[in-house]
């Protein structure tokens, strides 16, 4: 289960954002998840509400976990699609020239604080 180290990276992040910016707590964290990033939404949820437990500043932090959807841009015919359902070959002209766009990344979006 990687979803526990990626909680673990971002939550370490965020702490130490937090210790340098002198916040009493964070309150929220969005998050923007690629659906073919691998990442399972409902490990991470858990990993992460586990975790969030053992940190000094998000203790009481909500979690705000976005989808990004997976795209991919053919290089012959020069159209996107998406990735989940049609895969690596491109459905327009079944090109096996494409490249992911979109939907590899957890990156965070935001952060609110008190």
């Amino acid at each position: 289960m990687h979803e526990l180290g990626i909680v673990v990276h971002v939550i370490n992040q965020i702490e130490e954002l937090a210790k340098k910016n002198k916040v009493n707590k964070v309150v929220e964290l969005t998050l923007e998840v690629g659906e073919v990033s691998g990442v399972v939404k409902e490990y991470f949820v858990d990993a992460f509400e586990w975790a969030k437990k053992k940190t000094e500043y998000m203790k009481e932090c909500h979690l705000d976990y976005i989808t990004i959807q997976g795209i991919t841009y053919c290089e012959d015919c020069q159209k996107t699609y998406p990735t989940v359902q049609y895969g690596k070959e491109c459905p327009y002209c079944h090109s096996p020239h494409t490249y992911l766009v979109t939907g590899k990344d957890v990156m965070i979006k935001n952060i609110k604080v008190e």
